[in-house]
């Protein structure tokens, strides 16, 4: 058994697991494979693939160009970048693995933080010799504004509270008495963008939340308020993000996820004004890759076993 371990980024996987346990060959690559051609040449003759997230697609087209891949293993329980259906239709079993809640937002609220106090513009010109070059804003007794009030924008409303700001939230099929519980106003979404200081976004990406907040949306926004991305960079309109931006009606933006992931060199979001960026590390905790990796492991073992754990496309 071959075993490919994909964007190891950090070269983290290792210490995570007992790789050696399976008596396989085990290839962790580190730099992400980006065309199809890159992907399919790299994995041609592993049996197994364990994919981090999101980071490498799984096309049909790559999955019928890797005629010996038999278990495709995703961190989490579900990756909406593997065409499950192909892999079925081919022979090749998908698992997933367990994953934690809090990590992410627990970014959320650093970012927020940053953003508001002005922490990383000022961690910055320390090292350049400067000294309070910016007022900082407030938390307390601001609205902030969740869009998705589900187990992530939960776990932020939670925070919210204990900061004392006032929250409401909006999604398509959201219950007003859950919001309740969560010591949330349940509104519609032109309210939620027109009186929130802070829009978090913690919505499941989908064809029909793609672009979910555009032009109207960030019109709708006052010009000094923020708003965080750390749920999948198509949920927001990247080109009308930019506009607002240069055009000074929003404040700041802090974003953790994009279009396309690495995010290009060249790409404007890096030279836009009032942002904040960080590289999709929302779920890139200790914990989480403890999950990860050691689960990824079991799921290989089994799959040999001939007990497959956590199928995915059963």
């Amino acid at each position: 058994m071959r075993i490919a371990v994909l964007d190891d980024y950090q070269r983290a996987a290792r210490r995570f697991a007992d790789w050696d346990g399976l008596g396989a060959e085990v290839v962790f690559l580190h730099d992400h494979l980006g065309d199809t051609d890159a992907v399919t040449a790299a994995l041609d003759g592993f049996d197994v693939v364990v994919a981090m997230r999101e980071r490498t697609p799984f096309t049909a087209e790559r999955l019928e160009a890797l005629p010996a891949l038999r278990l495709l293993v995703t961190t989490g329980m579900g990756n909406a970048s593997i065409d499950m259906t192909a892999a079925r239709r081919l022979g090749i079993t998908v698992c997933g693995t367990g994953i934690l809640p809090h990590a992410t937002a627990e970014l959320t609220w650093g970012l927020i933080l940053s953003l508001t106090r002005h922490i990383h513009e000022e961690a910055a010109g320390m090292r350049q010799g400067a000294w309070q070059r910016t007022v900082g804003g407030d938390l307390a007794g601001r609205t902030l504004g969740i869009v998705g009030l589900g187990n992530l924008g939960g776990r932020v409303a939670a925070v919210g509270a204990a900061f004392g700001m006032r929250m409401v939230a909006w999604s398509t099929h959201l219950d007003p008495a859950r919001a309740a519980e969560h010591g949330v106003t349940a509104v519609d979404k032109r309210e939620l963008f027109s009186t929130s200081d802070i829009v978090t976004v913690h919505y499941k990406l989908s064809e029909r939340s793609i672009g979910l907040i555009g032009a109207q949306e960030l019109s709708w926004m006052k010009p000094t308020a923020l708003l965080v991305n750390t749920s999948r960079g198509p949920i927001v309109d990247t080109p009308a993000l930019v506009e607002a931006l240069h055009q000074g009606r929003i404040a700041g933006a802090a974003l953790d996820v994009y279009d396309t992931e690495p995010l290009p060199v060249e790409d404007p979001l890096r030279d836009l004004p009032h942002t904040l960026l960080t590289p999709h590390i929302g779920y890139v905790t200790e914990a989480t890759y403890d999950v990860f990796y050691r689960e990824a492991v079991e799921d290989i073992a089994a799959y040999r076993n001939g007990t497959p754990l956590r199928v995915l496309n059963p």
